[in-house]
């Protein structure tokens, strides 16, 4: 059997293992695939250990944790092992922070076409997210760089991790960071919606101010994440950005945010833009509504207010829209 298929057939097993019946024997398999030569055999066990909330076999992930971080760059390439292996801890609820210490440090270039790439930034995220979840006292110290880190997927996690687990000074650090702004938009956005998340009664304002921002791309997310944060005072501030826009891209927008929101309000004021406004917002109106098409009460809603208009190109966005 050639090295491929023994993977391949690993693979396969570990794919079976959540649908086996609890006992000891999946618990000897999974400690045989976390002791696999393959790295990708043991990123998979990690994650079927996690996936079954298999606590018992953290002194497992972590012996083979400090086994590959030892010598990553020739036992874990791309840092598959290791990332999994954290990820499974942290859903494990290993309160040690050893592991995510050494994590958050990790850097691993690797070759590329182009210039080397760090195949790490994952896993500092992930170890930031743990860190902080345990009582290690320097735990904001340890993270706070990552705020700047090189890598986008490593500020994003540090972002994360600030935001589940960082408590008020979190908070503030995130507010920092909004500030400070980033040179990619989807961490900015991570950004807004993990202060909305942590602390909405601080950040809906906040936030809000960035509805304004001369940045098209700052707008947008600030838009997005007030939406999604389905805060009252959020739709409070998409609404009066509503009364001061004419861009239809902008407003177009606007509607899906408000929609995302779930707030009945919101609904209630799209139905009415569907009942009462010009052609083009009606439509738009009608496809941001689309996400409750399975919802008997919108859809009846909407039909009712797209039967009073007796409209064309009204009742045509509305049978794509609301199938059925």
């Amino acid at each position: 059997m050639s090295k491929s298929d023994a993977v391949e057939r690993a693979m396969d097993r570990l794919g079976e293992l959540p649908q086996a019946p609890a006992g000891d024997s999946v618990l000897y398999e999974l400690r045989q695939f976390l002791r696999n030569r393959s790295n990708l055999v043991v990123a998979k066990a990690a994650a079927v250990s996690g996936h079954l909330n298999l606590r018992v076999l953290v002194p497992d992930l972590l012996v083979v944790f400090n086994k590959l971080i030892a010598d990553a760059s020739r036992l874990d390439r791309r840092c598959a092992a290791l990332t999994e292996i954290v990820a499974a801890l942290y859903k494990l609820e290993c309160d040690e922070p050893a592991p995510y210490l050494r994590g958050i440090h990790h850097v691993q270039l690797e070759a590329s076409f182009g210039p080397p790439v760090d195949a790490a930034a994952t896993l500092r995220g992930l170890s930031a997210q743990g860190l902080l979840r345990t009582n290690h006292p320097g735990a904001l110290h340890d993270v706070m760089p990552l705020l700047v880190d090189r890598e986008a997927s490593a500020r994003i996690g540090a972002i994360r991790a600030l935001s589940m687990n960082g408590g008020e000074a979190g908070v503030l650090l995130l507010k920092l960071k909004a500030l400070h702004g980033d040179s990619e938009p989807e961490v900015v956005g991570e950004c807004f919606a993990a202060m909305l998340a942590a602390a909405p009664d601080k950040s809906v304002d906040f936030v809000g101010h960035y509805v304004d921002s001369e940045d098209s791309s700052t707008v947008e997310l600030a838009i997005l994440a007030l939406g999604e944060s389905r805060q009252p005072s959020a739709f409070g501030i998409l609404r009066q950005k509503w009364d001061r826009t004419v861009s239809r891209p902008t407003r177009k927008l606007l509607l899906l945010a408000m929609a995302s929101s779930r707030l009945e309000e919101a609904i209630a004021f799209l139905i009415s833009i569907v009942r009462d406004s010009a052609t083009e917002t009606a439509v738009d109106a009608i496809q941001a509504l689309s996400m409750y098409r399975s919802s008997d009460r919108v859809s009846t809603s909407v039909g009712d207010a797209v039967f009073r208009r007796d409209e064309q190109a009204v009742s045509k966005a509305f049978k794509l829209s609301f199938p059925g």
